[in-house]
């Protein structure tokens, strides 16, 4: 996978942190399940890009368990 597609990855992936975050933060009833949702998204994001960087293949999925065990076989720390 290309350079450019890892980096827009991360920045995604930072988008949806920083709109979380914002969400979070900024009201007095924050929106969980949108906070949720949005946290869900910005670790897909990295474990992605964490896969992609490694040259790893992976699956069209939403799944951080299917992700994270893909990233294990890479990194087992």
């Amino acid at each position: 996978m290309s350079g450019a597609l890892i980096k827009e990855w991360l920045k995604k992936a930072e988008e949806d942190h920083q709109s979380a975050l914002i969400l979070a933060r900024g009201t007095k009833k924050a929106v969980y399940d949108v906070v949720c949702f949005l946290s869900q998204q910005c670790a897909e994001k990295y474990l992605k890009a964490f896969l992609a960087a490694n040259g790893a293949d992976f699956p069209k999925t939403h799944s951080l368990l299917e992700l994270l065990k893909l990233g294990q076989r890479l990194d087992p720390v």
